[in-house]
């Protein structure tokens, strides 16, 4: 009996831990099932995220984005209109002092003028300084264009002067002016020409910087008390408010010998495309990037079949051309044989011609006179030919004695 009991207990335990092991197992299942799914939606949320960055980039790089962070929507009246025409910006340019070079009471008036600026301030200004490489290439252009007019007066006095050396009227006195005239346009062409040289080495250093400095006034459209105007209003207010403000400026700065001026719009078109084209406004300035077609950027190309269809008509003229030009050489070339043919044959074409007259006309002339004028001018053929054909043997037996 005892040992009954046992059996059936350890069966019962046994049991036990065959269903306590199945629910692990179960439970192991769906642990894995589980975080098979977590990492599956994980990958999909990581598409999706990707798909949505990819698609706010495309829409980032769009003409409405770039105009965004450009800060600023146009530049109008001398004025870089910013926030929907809620801010208004004028720039100052100023040229600066070499304050080092300045004796101790220039400095002290300086400084005087200065502070003097400082205290008649009563709205807010911001100091932008802008670092520029030198374009030497308009200087470099117009020198060229100055060492030609200088090389023409040159040349004219040179010959000037040899017509007069020459022509043996005029003094000692006149030509020694004349040449005196001529050594000083010569002494100035060729200073022009070092000049130019010396500036086109110049513009090889790509490191020839200026700083440009410029005073920014603002002015809100808050200003105007609350009260209710349209835009125009606005701007026109804006602008005689700032231009008011930069001309006081601009006499303060004058006391510390600093000279100032407004720009207008195209030179604020220049600064602001300075400011945000670094490197590129190094090589291209803003009047050949307008004439590039940078303003054009956004615009749709044009299609690939009209651009295949020029290609093709420019090709089709190029062909024809040179097909004409082949053409008018070959019948030049042709007429050319004929006529060295015709010169070659000139005594045999006249006699040709002489027997041909004498023949329609034998009953005006006779036959007896015709038939003996051709034979005469046959006899003569024959002649001519016995002459010429011993002035060639006469001829290879001199050079056969030269060659012996």
């Amino acid at each position: 009996m005892e040992n009954n009991t046992i059996s059936e207990i350890l069966a019962v335990v046994l049991i036990g831990m065959i269903c306590v092991l199945f629910v692990l197992i179960l439970v192991y299942v769906l642990l894995v099932a589980k975080s098979k799914k977590g990492k599956e939606k994980k990958k999909e949320i990581k598409v999706q995220n990707k798909k949505k960055e990819t698609k706010t980039i495309a829409k980032e790089y769009n003409k409405q984005a770039i105009a965004n962070f450009l800060e600023f929507e146009k530049v109008e009246d001398n004025m870089i209109i910013q926030k929907k025409g809620k801010r208004f910006l004028m720039a100052i340019e100023c040229q600066g002092v070499n304050y080092d070079l300045m004796s101790g009471i220039e400095k002290n008036s300086v400084e005087e003028g200065f502070q003097q600026f400082l205290n008649t301030l009563r709205h807010p200004i911001q100091i932008y300084i802008q670092t520029r490489t030198i374009n030497l290439e308009n200087s470099i252009s117009g020198y060229k264009r100055n060492l030609k007019i200088i090389e023409d007066k040159y040349n004219e006095i040179f010959y000037k002067y040899n017509s007069m050396k020459q022509s043996g009227i005029y003094t000692e006195r006149d030509i020694a002016q004349e040449f005196y005239e001529l050594t000083k346009q010569r002494n100035l062409l060729e200073y022009a020409r070092d000049l130019i040289t010396n500036t086109e080495k110049m513009s090889l250093n790509k490191n020839i910087l200026n700083k440009k400095y410029f005073i920014i006034i603002p002015y809100y459209a808050e200003d105007t008390n609350g009260e209710k105007y349209i835009y125009e209003e606005i701007k026109n207010m804006a602008f005689s408010e700032l231009y008011t403000k930069a001309q006081s400026i601009i006499r303060t700065l004058s006391s510390c010998s600093v000279v100032g001026k407004i720009l207008n719009s195209q030179e604020l078109v220049e600064l602001l495309y300075v400011a945000y084209n670094r490197d590129d406004s190094e090589i291209l300035g803003l009047n050949k990037a307008l004439t590039s077609g940078y303003e054009e950027l956004y615009t749709t190309a044009e299609d690939v079949f009209k651009k295949k269809i020029k290609l093709l008509d420019e090709r089709i003229r190029e062909r024809a051309i040179d097909l004409a030009n082949d053409t008018v050489d070959k019948v030049k070339s042709e007429t050319q044989k004929t006529a060295e043919k015709k010169e070659e044959n000139f005594e045999d074409l006249i006699r040709q011609m002489a027997e041909m007259i004498l023949d329609e006309n034998r009953r005006y002339v006779g036959e007896n006179v015709a038939e003996k004028a051709i034979e005469e001018i046959r006899k003569d053929k024959g002649g001519k030919e016995e002459n010429e054909e011993g002035e060639k043997t006469q001829r290879r037996g001199r050079k056969r004695s030269i060659a012996k």
